[in-house]
């Protein structure tokens, strides 16, 4: 899991590098959650989320946004937290040119970035959205949604209230050419504290379901 420092629209930006198991691996990129709320790429369920597809042989990045941990820059509203995103995929692409497959795969904010980098990148074949900001911000723009994936929310969020998410993933749900999995967690919060496992169980299933 060796450290790297890659160029990035506002300044350097630091991240974590999974390299692939074998040759011609599909490739994933993990975003964190909200950078003034503290969140970072060593986010517990950005941690796990790295890992999961790690595990399965993908060559993976997790990095910070602009202004967080070493990365430069400041904070930009999430504009520049999307460009940010878009030079973290063309690094990872760089390296791993012949993926057959991308995913992308974010926590909080970093879920609301994820599918704005998907509806610019048809190349992205999956997602993973953990509690997706629903309430904060607009999701109108996945008009339609390009590619399948999941939603996962706790039912005892304190910052997503599920209604907002239910309602997102039933938006979803209705396109046609895609299918969006929306699976809730009973009793978890919005940073999973003792529902890691059952997050992760989540996440373990969808991505075995998909990639047989």
């Amino acid at each position: 899991m060796p450290e790297v420092i890659f160029p990035g629209p506002d300044g350097r930006l630091e991240g974590r590098y999974q390299p692939p198991k074998m040759k011609n691996a599909p490739i994933a990129l993990i975003l964190h959650p909200h950078p003034r709320f503290g969140g970072t790429m060593n986010n517990k369920v950005v941690y796990h989320l790295y890992h999961a597809f790690a595990r399965r042989g993908f060559a993976v990045l997790r990095f910070n946004f602009r202004g967080v941990g070493r990365s430069q820059g400041e904070f930009d509203n999430g504009i520049g937290e999307l460009s940010d995103a878009a030079s973290a995929l063309d690094w990872l692409q760089t390296y791993n040119p012949d993926a057959p497959s991308c995913w992308i795969a974010g926590f909080s904010f970093g879920a609301w970035i994820g599918m704005q980098l998907l509806m610019r990148r048809p190349e992205i074949q999956g997602f993973i959205s953990v509690a997706p900001p629903a309430s904060m911000y607009d999701f109108n723009f996945l008009a339609p949604c390009p590619s399948s994936g999941i939603i996962i929310q706790g039912t005892a969020d304190e910052v997503v209230p599920q209604e907002s998410t239910a309602k997102l993933a039933e938006k979803l749900q209705a396109q046609k050419g895609i299918t969006v999995d929306y699976v809730t967690i009973p009793g978890a919060s919005h940073f999973y504290e003792n529902h890691m496992d059952q997050l992760v169980g989540s996440v373990d299933g969808y991505l075995d379901k998909r990639l047989i």
